[in-house]
């Protein structure tokens, strides 16, 4: 008779520490008749089961309402074979196949990598490997200059991109590697590329790494050492090996004392020596020590992208009030972008244009809708009212302090460059030049939409006003540029239901041109 066994420890929650064996099965749910009872309310009452079969022991989710995860990936309706330390999640609980005996024959797809090294230390561990390698030796004094680079980034770097790459760069240079990539861990658990970057001369058309490798390391929570791939059969025969001449590899986990962030992965090629397992340590302490920034810098991106959803909800909230100017909030500040990026303003311009431009129309909160909602044209003295929303909107940033450096889009962004405009009269570089880009955009969206006293002008004339107006209403600067980036504004118009039957006809007719 073939042997069964499955011993399954909570490692996370109350249960810490707590295992369960079986030769036949194991149910997982908060039900007391169940083998594996877990009381939490994240787990549904009957959640998952391990079972034994001839194909050795299969995990299957029981519609759970949280869903069960193998090793970051959630299961569907089919069963997933399980292997000595899987990671199964039910709900906010995670257990770990501590041993496991299936009787079924060999796996030809599990991994037999011949690996020459690993470690599992943890994140403080990891760090006192920043002074002193693994004979307890000081580090010399470039590998040190690496770290401490490292960490000098993490309070001078906001953009999470940024970070990676320059993490990246300072590793590849410091262990002497063809080429290095960041991966990080998406929410279900997949690793997905954020960073890549090359040493040596490296063709940047190489632009690989083992995925096998790095999957490994994440789900085992191991740093490994592979310091000769070409012996082993299985990473020889792999694209990624054989495609980027790698020879040795380096894979290190990236991780808090919280969670696994991803995999930081490094190679070398067959005229570089091999990886040692003092390298191996010195990526992980590199690895540890950036990690917890990495993760500062992914809590402030979410943040971010927290805070402009909020600011979309403000400006659809304005545009609600008048149903004239439906998705303007959106266009405009598309065209914004768009026009930002070929003015090649900086990275933190940039930022406030995708922060400031939805809430550039945030003042007609203050316009009565008498005004707001008119079907016809204003009059004179109603006009005067309306043009209040720059000022209205400029004190309600103003309450939030953090809003402050957006304020002149909002006030600012009716100036013309003449100095004929509202609410302050500004006239050429004395308007901010973040309210000189919004105000082409705004204008342009406000010639082609339709209002209920006049349909909106073809692009083709919207493009030539734009032209006719340097100088006197328009930024010459922003004007020409925003002429220059014309086939990218139609392509964005012909994504807006309101603008897509005027803007084709013109586009045909560029490309016959």
């Amino acid at each position: 008779m073939k042997s069964r066994r499955i011993r399954l420890r909570a490692v996370n929650g109350p249960l810490e520490g707590k295992c369960w064996e079986s030769d036949t099965l194991l149910r997982a749910g908060r039900l007391d008749s169940l083998e594996v009872v877990l009381d939490d309310t994240s787990v549904s009452r009957r959640h998952a089961e391990v079972r034994a079969s001839e194909d050795g022991w299969l995990l299957r989710d029981l519609g759970s309402t949280n869903g069960t995860f193998l090793n970051g990936v959630r299961l569907t309706d089919s069963s997933k074979r399980l292997r000595e330390r899987d990671i199964i999640q039910c709900g906010k609980l995670t257990l770990v196949v501590e041993e496991i005996e299936d009787g079924a024959a060999a796996d030809s797809s599990r991994s037999s990598i011949m690996v020459e090294a690993t470690t599992t230390s943890s994140w403080e561990d990891a760090l006192r490997g920043i002074a002193f390698d693994s004979n307890r030796s000081p580090r010399p004094g470039e590998q040190l200059l690496a770290l401490i680079r490292a960490s000098h980034h993490l309070v001078h770097l906001e953009s999470l991109d940024e970070l990676l790459h320059t993490i990246l760069h300072d590793a590849v240079s410091a262990l002497d590697a063809q080429r290095g990539a960041i991966v990080l861990a998406e929410p279900n658990g997949e690793l997905k590329l954020r960073a890549l970057a090359t040493g040596r001369g490296d063709p940047a058309s190489r632009t690989t790494y083992s995925q096998s490798l790095a999957n490994r390391c994440f789900t085992r929570g191991e740093s490994i050492l592979c310091c000769s791939v070409g012996d082993d059969p299985e990473l020889a025969a792999a694209h990624s090996i054989h495609e980027g001449a790698m020879s040795s590899v380096l894979c290190v986990l990236l991780r808090t004392p919280r969670k696994r962030l991803g995999v930081l992965h490094l190679d070398r090629s067959m005229l570089q020596k091999p990886f040692t397992e003092d390298d191996l340590h010195l990526a992980d302490a590199l690895a540890a020590s950036v990690s917890a920034g990495i993760e500062s810098a992914q809590l402030l991106e979410k943040q971010r992208e927290l805070f402009l959803n909020t600011i979309t909800i403000l400006a659809q909230a304005v545009e609600m009030r008048d149903p004239y100017t439906g998705g303007h909030t959106m266009r405009v500040t598309r065209y914004s972008e768009l026009l930002g990026k070929h003015l090649k303003i900086s990275p933190e311009e940039q930022r406030l244009i995708r922060t400031g431009t939805p809430l550039h129309d945030i003042g007609k909160i203050g316009i009565d809708d008498a005004i707001l909602r008119k079907p016809g044209k204003l009059t004179d003295e109603e006009f005067e009212l309306m043009k209040s929303h720059t000022v209205k909107g400029a004190a309600i940033l103003a309450t939030v302090p953090d809003l402050e450096p957006i304020i002149p889009i909002a006030r600012n962004h009716h100036e013309r460059w003449d100095g004929r405009g509202y609410p302050d009269g500004l006239a050429g570089e004395k308007i901010p030049r973040l309210a000189r880009i919004v105000a082409v955009a705004d204008a342009f969206d406000a010639m082609t939409s339709d209002r209920p006293y006049r349909k909106g002008m073809p692009a083709s004339v919207a493009f030539e006003e734009v032209e006719k107006q340097a100088g006197r209403q328009f930024d010459p600067e922003c004007a020409r540029a925003f002429l220059e980036i014309r086939d990218a504004v139609l392509r964005t118009m012909e994504t807006d239901s309101i603008h897509a039957p005027a803007v084709k006809s013109l586009t045909k007719a560029l490309r016959a041109v």
